[in-house]
């Protein structure tokens, strides 16, 4: 018995060394280098789901929304079936346990978030605002699908150049890696950062003072969910790429699902919403950040509301 133990995990071994020696490294994969698929964006939507939301655009009837919600399930599951499978292989080949803990991660996120991620999608894809030109910004805004109908994104964080003239209209108190009121030289186009919640609740409110027709404020978590969707794990932004920030319009071709760019890495961005130890909620990883820290659904990051960080900004959204 003894004997055909030994044999069976020699048999193992060889195999999973064999496997190993069969994969290819892929030089574009940023999270998992064995990876076969370079995931840049979003899912290119199949046929069938654009007919079925080009059916409730003609006609938004219940059993049309029934049957799109049906397909964005399909859809949903089919991406949890091959992450599963990735998980799987991993457990096989994997060299670190990190590797197969972050994607065990991501396994146990989707089927916690099936539902209200499926729910997002059928609320972009049912939003009378998504028409072609949606995701590209005429004002400095982008509508976010989905959520309320007058509700619009940042397409950027607010930048040293903007908080600066805050600063200068209101006389507050400047970031701490400000020298003499301004900002460190040749960052004028990079988030703001060592800015607590309340001062940036604060530049809203500045905002919306000169501005009667509309109103500033920090968008809620499910907001800025909503306006980032889907994070492709393998698209460019700046987390582990750099050895600090860079502009907030930098990495312009990964957009969010609203179009905005920098959802993803750079800084944290500060939301309105209250996590249960009394932090504010952060999102979107930063510089600093492991890449799946970034994701969109991670929600277990929080921040002192009355402190400032180097890494972390903030994104408004306007409200009509």
């Amino acid at each position: 018995m003894k004997k055909f133990y030994l044999t069976l995990a020699l048999i193992i071994c060889t195999t999973i060394v064999s496997q190993a020696a069969n994969m290819q490294v892929n030089p574009e994969a940023k999270s998992f280098k064995y990876s076969t698929t370079v995931e840049k964006e979003r899912p290119v939507l199949d046929d069938i789901t654009k007919s079925l939301i080009a059916a409730y655009q003609k006609n938004p009837t219940e059993a049309n929304e029934q049957a799109l919600r049906n397909q964005i399930a399909i859809n949903y599951d089919k991406v949890l079936a091959k992450k599963r499978a990735k998980l799987a292989e991993l457990k096989q080949t994997a060299k670190d346990q990190s590797k197969i803990t972050e994607m065990q991660d991501i396994v146990n996120e989707m089927i916690r978030d099936r539902e209200n991620r499926i729910n997002q999608s059928l609320a972009r894809f049912t939003d009378s605002r998504l028409k072609p030109g949606v995701r590209e910004t005429k004002d400095g805004y982008l509508p976010v699908l989905g959520a309320a109908q007058n509700v619009s994104v940042a397409y950027t964080e607010v930048t040293n150049e903007e908080y600066a003239k805050f600063i200068n209209s209101t006389g507050r108190k400047t970031p701490s890696n400000w020298t003499n009121g301004i900002y460190p030289s040749g960052r004028a186009k990079y988030p703001v950062t060592n800015v607590s919640y309340n001062d940036a609740v604060a530049y809203c409110n500045w905002l919306s003072k000169n501005d009667s027709s509309v109103t500033y404020r920090l968008p809620t978590e499910k907001e800025w969910e909503q306006a980032a969707g889907h994070m492709p794990k393998d698209a460019d932004f700046n987390a582990g790429e750099n050895k600090g920030l860079t502009a907030a319009n930098s990495y312009l071709n990964t957009l969010s699902a609203s179009g905005a760019v920098n959802m993803w890495g750079n800084v944290w961005e500060w939301t309105s919403t209250s996590r249960t130890d009394g932090t504010k909620a952060v999102k979107g990883g930063a510089w600093d950040s492991k890449r799946t820290d970034c994701r969109t659904e991670n929600r277990e990051i929080g921040r002192n509301p009355n402190s400032g960080y180097s890494n972390v900004g903030f994104r408004v959204v306007r409200v009509k």
